[in-house]
């Protein structure tokens, strides 16, 4: 905490001596170094307070910055799924479309096709021809 040196503590002690006397020295003494171990304790604690509320900043931030990138990624994911959507509607709507141009058209091409592929009925083939005669005989063994 102070930068004090060796020979300068013993120039204190010795006016404090001279000063205070030797018998009230000791109890002197133990006081000062009561009250500096509390001082010390006092500015430990209040650098661990700095240091935790510099934290909890910190996470305060990060924290912030999470949510707006969660936020953006959100509007993204909902933009992208808008956009599938319109997609899948258009192709849907195509498909629709084609299906009943298909079924509008149907009727005629039918039409057309019946009267163009009419041909006489076709006269029905013979059978293949069986063999005459004995059966061939199998001798068992």
């Amino acid at each position: 905490m102070f930068d004090i040196a060796f020979s300068e503590m013993l120039i204190i002690a010795v006016i404090a001596l001279l000063v205070i006397g030797p018998e009230k020295l000791p109890k002197v003494a133990k006081t000062v170094g009561h009250l500096l171990g509390k001082a010390q304790r006092y500015v430990s604690d209040v650098k661990s307070e700095i240091n935790r509320e510099m934290e909890i900043d910190e996470l305060r931030k990060l924290q912030a910055e999470m949510q707006t990138a969660a936020r953006k990624v959100e509007g993204d994911v909902q933009t992208t799924l808008r956009d599938t959507e319109a997609d899948l509607n258009k192709s849907v709507k195509s498909i629709e479309d084609d299906i009943a141009e298909l079924e509008n058209s149907k009727p005629a091409a039918v039409a057309t096709a019946n009267s163009n592929t009419q041909s006489p009925p076709k006269a029905e083939e013979p059978a293949p021809a069986q063999p005459v005669g004995p059966a061939p005989k199998v001798e068992a063994k």
